[in-house]
């Protein structure tokens, strides 16, 4: 019963995956989707490169703009993942109102959620070595290949995947019983993590109550992680006595203290959208 339980969670996944990636390219040509592909994610990192520039009047070759750079380039992972997760709930209860097949279809919604993000997976993925690629060519960020943490770097990426696919199906949730504006709430958190995690500066700068805040959030050691994978060193006076393997354990234990609580919060909401006949309730106007 369970390999049966394995091949229909699978085939959920292989078939929601296509249909993600159906829908973020918007059944566009290839061709020209790649082309999108490539431009959007540089033209985004190019504002912040500019406001960097602006400041340090275009000092670019040090290692706070790599420390930046970098950490920016990878927070893409958590924006567009965590939004293509949350914001099926959305797209399909609002634009397509479709969500109601899919739950009486044979498949569980937690396998099809995953699928969904593994589109923006993919294309994240894409974008994050565009934009590092860009960076290393263009604009000088001192990144060595050759130092490059490879092993470290994969592992830190999937377990990264992970945290924020369990955001993601935790903000999905909530979004069960928010209006159709609750596109403001995955935009909120992850405005909240960009500025808690030190994406693009260490949080040693942060105000003391806001640095236990993010303490306890597993993507500030992701973060630190990947740069100390990339760029073999760190910035941080508050997480640099810290081995790679003493994050990777607190890393860990804020993943599972947060994949309990998603799982708890999305059956609970779930239950309550079910009982009051929310999950399909189309909310614009």
């Amino acid at each position: 019963m369970s390999i049966l339980n394995f091949k229909e969670d699978f085939r959920t996944v292989k078939v929601s995956s296509w249909l993600g990636w159906a829908m973020e390219s918007n059944w566009a040509d290839p061709l020209l989707f790649a082309i999108y592909s490539i431009i959007r994610p540089i033209a985004s990192s190019l504002i912040l490169v500019f406001m960097y520039l602006v400041v340090t009047q275009g000092k670019t070759g040090t290692d706070l703009f790599a420390y930046i750079y970098v950490g920016n380039a990878f927070f893409m992972y958590v924006y567009n993942v965590l939004f293509g997760i949350s914001w099926v709930i959305h797209d399909d209860r609002e634009h397509y109102q479709m969500i109601r097949y899919v739950y009486i279809s044979p498949v569980r919604m937690y396998y099809y959620l995953f699928g969904r993000g593994t589109a923006k997976m993919i294309i994240t993925t894409m974008a994050v070595i565009i934009t590092l690629a860009f960076g290393m060519t263009i604009l000088n960020v001192p990144v060595d290949l050759t130092l490059v943490n490879y092993p470290l770097l994969v592992l830190i990426v999937l377990i990264g995947l992970f945290i924020i696919t369990c955001m993601g199906i935790l903000l999905a949730g909530i979004t069960l019983l928010t209006a159709h504006h609750s596109w403001y709430l995955t935009e909120g958190a992850a405005g909240i993590f960009y500025l808690a995690c030190g994406a693009i500066y260490p949080i040693d700068i942060l105000p003391i109550w806001l640095q236990y805040l993010s303490k306890i959030l597993p993507l500030t050691y992701w973060l630190e992680l990947l740069r100390r994978a990339v760029l073999g060193k760190s910035l941080s006076t508050t997480l640099g006595h810290y081995s790679n393997w003493e994050l990777m354990i607190i890393m860990l234990l804020t993943t599972l203290v947060l994949a309990l609580f998603s799982h708890y919060i999305y059956r609970s909401f779930e239950r309550v959208a079910r009982k009051y006949g929310k999950i399909d309730q189309v909310t614009n106007y």
